[in-house]
């Protein structure tokens, strides 16, 4: 390794164990370090991203100089709009996986089980489209964050997996938030579905000094 590794910022600490089974599996040998910052998004939940913007700032000022993969899609923008600022190397983990979407189609199904995640998923989507017309439609999954916080990670993805298999006007799904990720497996349908981990940690690797 040349470089520190990447730090992975986390609004929940189930997340850790995810991200450490894909490098495990795709990028063995790969430096990551965890931070877990859970009123993070309880803030920009009920104020809005905006208003983390100065304790988010204080985060990412400690995590460097090493890279950092934002793996919370509420606050991604926010961190990403601070990176210069703070000259750092900042992605957001869902990035990837809204290119991959604009590629696919333009009818674009958005699930979250957090409603704060919408609004900067969608500008996202746009932005990767650089102006070509999209169609997106969003779609809360009822009662599934209730259980991801309650460590029933089985009974939340099979809530976002009903949900998919639900969506039946889409040229591709989107799972918005990095918890939802385990769903992908389970759906049936035959639309793609795209969840963010999995490119989202490939693309932060791939950051200077990150390996």
């Amino acid at each position: 390794m040349t470089g520190p590794g990447l730090v992975l910022l986390h609004t929940s600490a189930l997340h850790v164990p995810v991200f450490e089974a894909l490098r495990d599996r795709h990028h063995p040998g790969a430096v990551l370090s965890h931070l877990v910052v859970p009123e993070l998004l309880d803030r920009a939940r009920v104020e809005g991203p905006e208003a983390v913007a100065p304790a988010l700032s204080a985060v990412l000022a400690e995590a460097g100089p090493a890279p950092v993969l934002v793996t919370c899609s509420t606050i991604g923008a926010t961190a990403e709009a601070l990176a210069p600022v703070l000259g750092l190397r900042v992605l957001r983990v869902d990035r990837p996986m809204a290119a991959a979407a604009v590629r696919t189609g333009a009818r674009i199904a958005v699930l979250a089980t957090v409603e704060s995640t919408f609004a900067p998923t969608a500008e996202l989507l746009a932005e990767e489209a650089g102006g070509r017309p999209l169609s997106i439609r969003t779609h809360l999954v009822d009662a599934a964050w209730e259980r991801f916080e309650a460590g029933d990670t089985a009974g939340y993805l099979a809530r976002v997996a009903e949900a998919a298999d639900a969506v039946t006007d889409a040229d591709v799904i989107v799972l918005a938030q990095a918890s939802m990720a385990g769903a992908a497996e389970l759906v049936t349908t035959r639309i793609p579905v795209l969840s963010s981990p999995a490119p989202g940690l490939a693309a932060g690797l791939r950051q200077p000094g990150a390996s």
